[in-house]
């Protein structure tokens, strides 16, 4: 029993520093080759914890020749386009200036029913509204809405803006990340500072966000935790 914990062990761990060599996706925007790769690893893993007969070296070589094929592909796909179109295809303009391409839902095998779906996803509930909709190589639907059907935008509006940058986790859980204060343009001192002046102790703290205009918002820890 001892042998397979380590062994699953083991492999967990390097199936996650394979998956992190491979580059960062969800699962949903794998493309056919990554999918395929990943399908494959798991298999490969699994026959390895189970089987203690077999040296572990019979599943990591596997899938170390996976891994690596898959990003000598990934960079062959990037210098040869050919390529990259036979292996994962090529994105499908399914609504073309408003009309519907019956013949590419077709040969999509796609129902008007599932791109009513993936539009209502996007907050689209009619076809009207669609410039151009365009089913991407990994599977998922970009939208393009027609000009009148757009939010006006403050800039269209010619009104002022002010750019106070993304709202960053600053302190989890009562521990700093020096890496999302670098993002909102402070640091240490500077939220000892703000901490101080709002009396609040940083290890009462659950939550705490900031932005490059150093606005915060603090959840403080419950009292049961």
């Amino acid at each position: 029993m001892l042998i397979v914990i380590i062994r699953t062990a083991l492999l967990y761990m390097i199936i996650i520093a394979a998956v992190r060599f491979m580059g960062k996706r969800q699962i949903s925007d794998l493309q056919t080759s990554e999918l395929v790769v990943t399908m494959l690893i798991s298999d490969i893993a699994s026959m390895s914890a189970q089987n203690t007969s077999q040296p572990l070296l019979s599943g990591i070589i596997p899938m170390t020749v996976l891994v690596a094929s898959e990003v000598l592909l990934s960079g062959a796909m990037i210098k040869a386009a050919p390529l990259r179109k036979l292996i994962c295809g090529r994105p499908i303009v399914v609504i073309n200036e408003g009309k519907v391409q019956q013949h590419e839902l077709k040969r999509l095998r796609m129902s008007v029913e599932e791109l009513s779906e993936e539009l209502r996803q996007q907050n689209i509930f009619s076809f009207g509204d669609v410039l151009f909709a365009i089913v991407e190589t990994n599977g998922k639907l970009s939208v393009m809405k027609k000009p009148e059907k757009e939010t006006p935008t403050m800039e269209d509006m010619g009104l002022p803006t002010d750019d106070s940058g993304i709202e960053a986790v600053v302190v989890n859980d009562g521990t700093v990340s020096e890496a999302a204060l670098k993002l909102c343009r402070s640091d240490e001192n500077e939220l000892s500072k703000i901490l101080k002046k709002k009396n609040i102790d940083i290890k009462d703290i659950f939550i705490m966000t900031m932005d490059r205009s150093h606005e915060c918002s603090i959840i403080k820890r419950s009292e049961a935790l």
